[in-house]
């Protein structure tokens, strides 16, 4: 008997609802240069046009050079590894007012740079300004300079504390001059006519300076003004050649692109009109086909669907959202997200994968070489790595962050069932080597410098990215050292975002390495993971660079390593030597003890007794007399597994496990 199709009263309006709705839901024209370029960049409360861009805004509506990244809602301008804060825009005379970011809260910035921009770009000898220049790791001043108290500030260069000065440069006298050229560094910094005549005054003082820094400084974007003046006339928005991105484009309503517009011709409408008409019936005829074919087939397709999934598992619609959500991260980034190249390409830049770097937890890494010359690290995943979170996570992860003490992600490859992670190289490796005994050691004032780097990233982490994120996988293993031995976090595989008015993180299961995992991250009633995980990780980590961890564990026997603390406790408490390797001076004694007092606050069991990892920087920038021992309330995290394991294996603990410590938890309290 031959069936007849049946349509039933709400199937059949709905297929006359998108009869009507189809022309314009599915057959409306992609959206041109033209509408996309109409639209600024929104950061905080400024709205900035051409030549700006960034965020939603692609590069061909703006011009080289002018990229904003949005921080917290500040709009961003970076030149030169500085950022500046762009604090006020006026388009009708192409201005702008930007401040120095790394000058905003403190007049000591980790890094000192001259304040620079492209003068071919910007002009800024229009406004009356002036330059006033800082002056670090000076001595102490000389009577008769004419430099007063006034003039001092005190920062802390390459671990030392330091008297630090300023002057308006174009003012300085000879004799202030002789003594400030024995400084160690300097740098220079525009400031507006209001504030230069402010330090130009009798006896300005530090306040005066901060006010002026935070005043900032005009600058006249020089940027194709009269080309995008004309293009604005003729009703075309301005942007630039999505080839020759240096060469000026004027976006026009038809969907071309010139010098300028001309849509003064009075037939365009009629004939976009009748385009229009002609593409809505059009529309409407392809629309009642398809939903007669969905009709007569969904039957047949949900049986095949059905089949293909009980044959496939979830693995084909899992790889379909994986890949979507790449698509989305691409999207949403635009030209901020990572190169996405294809599995060729990446092995054709390691040679097949010759030069074998090393074996973490999530896969190989080898040695490449883009085909620009710059060297990389390839993370190469493999092919079973599960429905690909991991993978995904550390995209999203450091694909948003940008940091001296970060390790930066210039690539991915998400190529099927291929995927890898493209890093810069690091000449020294990761710092695991050189905690292993082998020969390889570092000095206690680069092991310091280190432990302050690795405490400046994660804070970045925690607090100055847009999403914050927490590692909770932070272990030696998983810090790189560049050329200097400035070091880098890595390996985001474990690492979860949060929201910012969030404290407690959800996560399944205990995520990190046994020997470093804080005791919440596996016993919820602790309180629940959140960024103090991480504090506690960098705690741990901090004590085993000192060494005093290696010699408390000679034997190499779990419950010796889980006594670890109340060992080195008793040592601190009592003023003994802590008798790690390598101390030979007094100073070495007090950065070791520092190091060793931090690090035993990080550890506190109770998350809230453990500092955030903004007070860890400011302890270990401090003086050693201002610290306090911290209370005695210590419990390790599970004992790691000898050096035969993977350094950067992820354990999971097994009943017999918690049982072990919770054995140890009671022996220790009693």
């Amino acid at each position: 008997m031959k069936k007849h199709l049946h349509l039933s009263p709400g199937l059949l309006s709905f297929t006359v609802l998108l009869v009507i709705c189809f022309p314009a839901i599915s057959c409306q024209e992609t959206r041109r240069p033209f509408d996309i370029c109409g639209e600024s960049v929104e950061c905080g409360e400024l709205r900035l046009e051409y030549p700006f861009w960034g965020l939603d805004r692609p590069a061909y509506c703006g011009h080289p050079g002018f990229q904003l990244i949005c921080q917290s809602n500040v709009p961003l301008l970076n030149y030169e590894s500085v950022n500046y804060r762009v604090l006020d825009s006026d388009s009708s005379t192409q201005t702008i007012i930007i401040a120095r970011n790394d000058l905003w809260t403190t007049l000591c910035p980790q890094t000192l740079y001259n304040t620079s921009y492209n003068s071919t770009l910007f002009n800024r000898d229009i406004f009356g300004q002036q330059n006033v220049s800082l002056y670090y790791d000076c001595g102490t001043i000389i009577p008769g300079t004419g430099l007063g108290n006034n003039y001092r500030f005190t920062c802390t260069v390459n671990g030392n504390q330091s008297d630090s000065y300023f002057y308006r440069t174009d003012i300085i006298a000879t004799n202030i001059a002789g003594f400030l050229v024995q400084c160690g560094n300097y740098i220079y910094v525009p400031v507006n006519q209001s504030s230069a005549g402010l330090l130009g005054a009798n006896n300005p003082t530090t306040d005066d300076l901060r006010s002026a820094l935070t005043a900032g400084f005009n600058l006249q974007w020089v940027a194709n003004n009269d080309e995008c003046s004309r293009c604005i006339r003729s009703d075309g928005q301005c942007g630039s050649n999505s080839t020759s991105p240096d060469l000026f484009a004027c976006y026009c309503a038809n969907g071309n692109f010139s010098l300028t517009c001309n849509n003064s011709n009075g037939g365009g409408a009629s004939k976009g009109a009748a385009r229009k008409l002609i593409i809505g019936i059009s529309c409407s005829v392809v629309g009642i086909l398809f939903v007669m074919f969905v009709i007569l087939y969904r039957k047949k397709r949900l049986r095949e669907s059905l089949g293909a999934l009980r044959l496939n598992g979830k693995s084909n619609f899992l790889g379909t959202t994986r890949n979507h959500q790449i698509e989305i991260f691409i999207r949403n980034y635009g030209t901020m997200a990572p190169n996405r190249f294809k599995y060729s390409q990446i092995k054709k830049m390691t040679n097949s994968f010759h030069d074998k770097l090393g074996q973490g937890g999530f896969g190989s890494v080898y040695k490449g070489q883009m085909p620009d010359g710059q060297l990389i690290a390839v993370k190469l995943l493999g092919n079973a790595i599960g429905d690909g979170n991991d993978f995904i996570n550390e995209v999203a992860s450091i694909g948003r962050t940008s940091h001296v003490n970060i390790v930066k992600l210039l690539g991915f490859c998400f190529d099927g069932k291929k995927r890898a992670l493209m890093y810069e190289f690091m000449p020294n490796g990761s710092l695991d080597k050189f905690l292993r005994g082998d020969g390889s050691h570092l000095d206690w004032n680069t092991l310091f410098q280190i432990a302050k780097g690795i405490a400046r990233g994660l804070e970045y982490l925690h607090q100055d990215c847009n999403t914050r994120i927490v590692h909770f996988d932070i272990k030696p293993h998983n810090i790189l050292l560049d050329e200097e031995f400035v070091p880098k976090i890595s390996d985001f595989g474990l690492a979860k975002l949060w929201k910012r008015k969030e404290s407690i993180v959800s996560v399944t299961g205990a995520r990190g390495t046994a020997g470093y995992m804080a005791p919440e991250v596996f016993f919820k009633s602790l309180g629940g993971a959140s960024h103090k995980s991480d504090v506690y990780s960098y705690g741990m980590m901090v004590l085993e660079m000192t060494g005093a961890r290696k010699k408390n564990n000679s034997n190499d026997t779990s419950m010796s390593e889980a006594y670890f603390p109340d060992w080195i406790y008793k040592k601190v408490e009592s003023g003994d030597n802590l008798g790690v390797d390598g101390v030979t001076t007094e100073e070495e004694e007090e950065l070791s003890r520092k190091l060793v007092m931090v690090s035993l606050w990080c550890i506190q069991s109770d998350p809230s007794d453990r500092p955030s990892i903004s007070k860890v920087v400011e302890m270990l920038e401090g003086s050693f007399q201002s610290l306090q021992v911290p209370p005695r309330h210590f419990w390790s995290s599970p004992p790691r597994h000898s050096q035969g394991n993977s350094p950067s294996a992820t354990q999971n603990l097994s009943s017999e496990g918690i049982l072990k410590m919770h054995a140890a938890e009671e022996e220790l309290s009693s």
